[in-house]
């Protein structure tokens, strides 16, 4: 029965990602535009995605104050919060319902704290340098939400003229309707009030692919002239929103590459392919969030085991753009299914570091690095030819006279190869505690010209990052 289970809930997530794809409003080309110019904090950043109900065991707001200087440790300067808002009850989902059901935009979730304690939260990641950015779900609400009674005439509608959610699938809320200038009016107004009232730094917008882009083009417009420093990041993989509404996107093509390369179903190439693709599609200048796991996936350990979770990541952090780490993705966090509890309680079991010590070594030595390097935050990527492009991606990022380059093996077979590299380079891969090999085999990596490449061994799901000298 679990089994079966599993490949209805498989089944289901598939099939609902094909057709929110399918639902999206097409993106005009914007290959020859630029994109929008993002303040340079934005293009350092390190995102943290917390689900407030998961990350601890009171899931409240002043649970994550509490923990904020350990998350300025590890080098975090932007907090995403998923929607704080309270949760509709009706037609909800599970025993708690989906915090993407929202019941009153205005509002916070009682189940989290009080609206003081928020602005404590965000006043508190000020003092350290972080900015704090919330999850606003304006594509639909909860069908306890005040306007279904107030405004019937904000919802999308079926012959019949009866309220129906946006895709099928999602019973638990009812979709708004964006030809209305009356809905557009009052969703920026909304926006604009948790800006000036809690001094957010920003949005991350659920399922932004499902709006029309004049319409968040209009909102980011508005929003600007009540604080113009913020970041706001798409939950979308849509070219034109990153013309004038949006700073970021999901880079989801690249993810699902990363993940069949992983599996074992197709070459690392592919990664390479979808990113010399997209550059050719997308506005000049883009910038994309990198991620290997979030809130809709199972977790990246289930999917990928231990040593490749940490291949995938190790991925995310030196490619272009901006990395994401995941609620509990730096203690190696999971759960029996491998799924996240969307819509029941199931706090992060923090005592994992017990059990996978690495894990929150590997995190802070990464971000570190990131942060040393200038290439890394905003270099250039070239892609770099090796002798097993199945398995292994190479790349070099440069910014000045900074060069890096990265080999990641994403294979469960030790590679023992050679990258075509012009130069000498030290290896500064970060020592995270796993088992190195000794300083004579990993110290130096040489070449004189591309017809003499290094040699290079890695171990399985194994990395090494060079610097040039």
């Amino acid at each position: 029965m679990k089994i079966q289970r599993l490949f209805h809930v498989i089944f289901a997530l598939v099939f609902i990602s094909a057709f929110i794809n399918s639902q999206a409003i097409p993106s005009r080309d914007v290959s020859k535009e630029q994109a929008k110019t993002s303040q340079e904090w934005i293009r350092d950043a390190v995102i943290y995605q917390i689900f407030e109900r998961q990350y601890s065991q009171k899931g409240d707001f002043n649970s994550i104050t509490a923990d904020l200087d350990r998350l300025n440790t590890l080098g975090v300067t932007v907090l995403w919060l998923m929607p704080v808002h309270p949760i509709g009850q009706e037609k909800k989902k599970g025993t708690i319902g989906s915090p993407y059901a929202v019941r009153d935009y205005y509002g916070v979730n009682p189940d989290y704290g009080t609206p003081d304690d928020l602005k404590r939260l965000i006043a508190e990641a000020h003092e350290r340098g972080m900015k704090v950015i919330i999850d606003v779900v304006v594509n639909h609400t909860a069908w306890d939400n005040a306007l279904i009674k107030t405004n019937p005439e904000f919802y999308k509608k079926n012959e019949k003229g009866e309220i129906i959610p946006p895709v099928a699938d999602w019973a638990d809320v009812a979709g708004l309707d964006y030809s209305k200038p009356a809905v557009r009016k009052y969703i920026i107004e909304n926006l604009k009030s948790w800006v000036r009232d809690y001094g957010l730094d920003g949005f991350r917008c659920d399922v932004a692919l499902m709006i029309p882009t004049d319409f968040w083009d209009e909102a980011r417009a508005e929003v600007d002239k009540v604080k113009a420093d913020t970041i706001w990041l798409a939950e979308a993989e849509k070219a034109d929103l990153l013309v004038k509404a949006f700073d970021l996107d999901y880079s989801w093509e690249l993810h699902h590459a990363l993940d069949r390369t992983l599996h074992g179903d197709a070459p690392a190439s592919g990664i390479r392919k979808i990113w010399e693709d997209q550059a050719k599609t997308f506005p000049k200048g883009s910038l994309r969030m990198r991620f290997s796991d979030n809130h809709d996936e199972r977790r990246a350990i289930a999917r990928f085991g231990e040593k490749g979770a940490l291949a995938a990541q190790a991925l995310i952090f030196t490619l272009d753009g901006v990395p994401l780490i995941y609620n509990g993705m730096e203690n190696g966090d999971t759960t029996e299914s491998g799924y996240p509890a969307l819509f029941e309680k199931m706090p992060i079991f923090w005592q994992t570091e017990v059990r996978r010590p690495e894990f929150p070594k590997f995190y802070k030595a990464m971000v570190a690095l990131r942060k040393q390097s200038a290439a890394l935050r905003r270099g250039s990527l070239t892609w770099l030819k090796n002798s097993d492009e199945n398995r292994v991606a190479t790349f070099s990022r440069k910014q000045g006279s900074e060069e890096i380059i990265v080999a990641i093996n994403l294979s469960n077979t030790p590679f023992n190869g050679s990258v075509q590299v012009n130069g000498t380079f030290q290896d500064i891969t970060p020592d995270y505690g796993k088992p190195m090999p000794p300083d004579d085999e990993k110290a130096r990596v040489t070449a004189k010209d591309t017809s003499l490449p290094p040699t290079l061994n890695l171990e399985s799901y194994g990395f090494r990052i060079f610097r040039k000298k």
